[in-house]
């Protein structure tokens, strides 16, 4: 059975066809709605993707909680990231005294018949100052936990090894078997 990843990215769908085989890439444009809820994101977009493509279908949603801002920016994170970016997100941390974050990834799967399921990767850390050139946003700022190295100062090889995509998309799996 082959699943359609609704991404652009291809470097997200390559670590995530890593782990689940089946899935094809399927680059559409689609209208993301504005919300704190990572899960009502992706139940917008799959319920909008149902319009283009028959089958089952995934997309995922990538974001970065603080703390200190009560799980902030979330699914905004793209938003901060534009008006303060990595500095101003660390200098927030700093102000408040408290660099503890959650880097998570809510995968969402609906089959051909519009049942969806919602999967999680969690990985704890630290903000710290940007450092490293990452291949997306905020990784020169997180640190996961027991780790040295920024998610962008590490090859995609140590990153994908524990990254919170590789533990949703392990999730799926295991639901798909």
């Amino acid at each position: 059975m082959k699943i359609q990843f609704i991404t652009g990215n291809v470097n997200k769908f390559k670590e995530a066809q890593t782990i689940v085989s089946s899935l094809e890439q399927l680059d559409i444009d689609l209208p993301e709605i504005q919300e704190i809820d990572a899960k009502e994101i992706i139940k917008a977009k799959l319920k909008e993707a149902q319009k283009h493509h028959k089958g089952s279908l995934v997309v995922e949603d990538t974001s970065l909680y603080l703390d200190c801002l009560n799980g902030l920016p979330g699914p905004l994170i793209k938003w901060f990231e534009k008006s303060i970016g990595n500095k101003g997100l660390y200098d927030i941390a700093h102000k408040y005294d408290n660099y503890n974050a959650q880097a998570k990834t809510v995968v969402g799967y609906s089959d051909s018949n519009g049942n969806i399921e919602f999967f999680e990767g969690i990985i704890e850390g630290k903000i710290t100052l940007p450092q490293g050139e990452g291949d997306f946003g905020w990784g020169p700022i997180f640190v996961p936990n027991g780790q040295e190295k920024t998610f962008a100062q590490m090859n995609k090889e140590e990153k994908n090894k524990i990254s919170m995509r590789k533990i949703a998309f392990e999730k799926l799996r295991d639901f798909l078997q």
